[in-house]
């Protein structure tokens, strides 16, 4: 079996306007991304998805569709799709970091596999660890109060019981918004925020400390991007597990986590990490150091939703159970892009267990929503 054809389409689809994303990153309310589809020689199809965001991986739909047309698919026709780690390396040193694309292309490798061996990608993972009912958190955005605290009611009707709050701007505001969300939510249920980079060591030190009667049971990414000294200063001046997301793309940046007590948790996703192996790799290692991981999310369709699922089902350190993660991107966007959504009632997302990813990509609709600028 041979890959014959690299295939990339950027697609463009906004989400519904009750799930618009604000955050310390900025607005979110279109998702440009880029589905994969490779064939063999014997047929067999494999999808994949780059849910790219210049403001968080430096990646773009165009650099990313480039680089899959001209670059990576080119250099893997010819190769065998069973040989993941081998089209791993070849990406690696092609090009360097566009962690997105290269996670893509491998998911869609995967897929093929599955289909190939007549096996879910969990099973070829090693099997499954925990249910395919996935029970997940929800991301409410940096809401003005009032809109936080209804929000904040809403989703718990829906049975959510693990709500994240997005922070990183003004403290006073950041303090004000959880404190409604927690009265919003009553004294029960898991309440938790992620800065995205947001603050720095003394404002995050504040703001926890001044969250203290909300009873947060995490603090997501509370300091900038690459500086480690500042995550290990918040972690140790704080009495609130620190989960480390948006500093943690590669096993080398979980090296230097691990090495420098950063963190309490890491937020794995194959996105973000450039690929399945690749964050069930550092997975395994976190675990060995007694660190504990869970799944994030950049609001990812079904193709790269279900990456995720198969990844949290076969691997014992995605510790799902004691930190929810961000499984719910499908469910922000107006249109759903595969044949068979994944099923997502509430806070539970079920990972399909038919060979592959389990999703199939509805290529006539997708060519439809094709990025008119991209």
């Amino acid at each position: 079996m041979k890959i014959s054809r690299v295939e990339s389409l950027p697609v463009r689809i906004p989400l519904k306007p009750e799930f618009h994303m604000k955050s310390a990153l900025g607005q979110h309310q279109v998702s440009d991304y880029v589905l994969i589809r490779i064939t063999t020689d014997d047929g067999i199809e494999g999808a994949g998805e780059a849910t790219v965001m210049v403001r968080w991986s430096g990646e773009t739909v165009w650099g990313a569709h480039a680089l899959a047309e001209r670059v990576i698919g080119p250099a893997i026709i010819g190769d065998d799709p069973r040989d993941i780690d081998g089209a791993l390396a070849k990406m690696n040193r092609i090009a360097a970091k566009n962690w997105f694309i290269k996670s893509a292309i491998e998911m869609a490798l995967w897929d093929i596999v599955g289909k190939a061996e007549g096996k879910p990608v969990y099973d070829l993972l090693g099997g499954p660890v925990r249910s395919r009912d996935i029970r997940g958190r929800f991301s409410m955005g940096a809401y003005e109060v009032e809109r936080a605290s209804r929000r904040a009611k809403e989703l718990v009707s829906w049975g959510f019981t693990t709500i994240k709050v997005k922070v990183g701007g003004k403290p006073a505001d950041d303090i004000a918004r959880v404190t409604a969300v927690r009265e919003a939510i009553g004294p029960d249920l898991e309440l938790v925020i992620d800065a995205n980079c947001g603050w720095d060591a003394d404002t995050a030190i504040h703001c926890i400390h001044a969250l203290e009667d909300c009873r947060l049971g995490l603090v997501e990414q509370p300091t900038t991007n690459g500086d480690y000294a500042a995550l290990a200063r918040v972690r140790r001046e704080t009495n609130v597990p620190v989960m480390a997301d948006d500093i943690c793309f590669d096993y080398v940046d979980a090296e230097e986590l691990i090495r420098n007590d950063c963190c309490d948790v890491i937020s794995l996703y194959p996105g973000k990490n450039g690929g399945i192996a690749v964050s069930k790799r550092i997975a395994e290692f976190a675990g060995r150091h007694g660190v504990a991981c869970s799944i994030g999310s950049n609001l990812e369709w079904d193709v790269a939703t279900a990456a995720m699922g198969h990844l949290i089902v076969a691997v014992e350190n995605m510790k799902i159970e004691t930190y929810p993660g961000d499984i719910y991107g499908p469910v922000y966007h107006e249109t759903r892009i595969v044949l068979e959504p994944l099923k997502i009632a509430g806070p539970i997302t079920t990972i399909s267990d038919r060979p592959g990813l389990g999703v199939e990509v509805d290529w006539e609709l997708a060519q439809s929503l094709r990025c008119p600028d991209c």
